[in-house]
């Protein structure tokens, strides 16, 4: 190599960056404005968001997949009444209505032992994650849990639910650990983002740093094979520390367990 080649300054190409993400980079510039096209992909995902947003939840079609892996389910709502007041009313949404919490409490009245993990699956802040990824999530993690020789509820269906509704349904149940897989906040490169969150001994009131947080569960992101075998991990460690949450990972360590993989809580509450 010359002098002249290591003096000449290299010309970063961030454009073979844009293989390896979704994020808006090096869309190009004419003059000084966007391309055409990538205006119009921005307000396509910018709509595709706003969708998942104000969408509802095919509730039918995902009661009926569970029944057809033997998975019987039970709908709950918040106390928010509409998805109007669920968007502007987050407390709300970390409420069960009194139905919700009657029908809960019947359900708990014909166990003979209360179950291990109770399985959530929420809508959150974005019906076409839920459509997309939950059923078939939850269907496989079930098969994993029932594989350890973890007990099951009949899986919640919660409408108008935030993150924290988890709280009083594992609460009522009874339950070691409640698991709630959510509709993730969408952005605009993903609207269909499932998140799911993790509760040991849930009780109304649990601070976030008490939960385990996977993210990004879709086509595209974690998949569902790999985000099932995950949370199963977590719950039978949960249950093997005795908590969940930011200490989680040490009491396994001290103990000598195998390493878990642990992200952080999102707030998506």
């Amino acid at each position: 190599m010359s002098k002249e080649d290591v003096a000449r300054p290299r010309r970063f190409d961030i454009g073979a960056f844009r293989e390896l993400t979704e994020a808006r980079i090096a869309l190009g510039r004419p003059g000084a404005a966007l391309p055409t096209k990538a205006e119009q992909t921005f307000l396509l995902d910018h709509a595709r968001a706003r969708a998942a947003v104000w969408s509802e939840v095919d509730w039918t079609r995902i009661s009926a997949a569970l029944n057809a892996s033997e998975l019987p389910s039970l709908p709950v709502a918040s106390a928010a009444a509409d998805r109007q007041i669920y968007v502007r009313r987050p407390d709300l949404g970390r409420q069960l209505c009194a139905e919700g919490a009657e029908a809960l409490d019947r359900l708990a009245g014909s166990f003979k032992v209360a179950p291990d993990i109770t399985i959530v699956i929420g809508d959150g802040l974005s019906a076409t994650a839920v459509d997309f990824n939950a059923a078939p999530l939850a269907t496989a993690l079930a098969e994993r849990l029932k594989a350890r020789g973890m007990t099951l509820a009949p899986i919640i269906l919660a409408e108008r639910a935030r993150v924290a509704l988890g709280d009083p349904i594992g609460k009522a149940l009874g339950a070691k650990v409640v698991v709630i897989l959510i509709g993730e906040r969408p952005g605009l490169s993903a609207a269909d983002s499932l998140g799911a969150y993790l509760t040991f001994a849930p009780e109304p009131g649990t601070p976030d740093s008490r939960r385990n947080c996977l993210s990004n569960i879709r086509e595209g992101g974690l998949t569902i094979e790999r985000a099932a075998a995950s949370i199963a991990d977590l719950c039978a460690g949960m249950i093997k520390a005795g908590l969940s949450g930011v200490g989680l990972q040490a009491a396994l360590e001290r103990e000598g367990s195998a390493s878990v993989s642990l992200t952080a809580d999102e707030g998506n509450a």
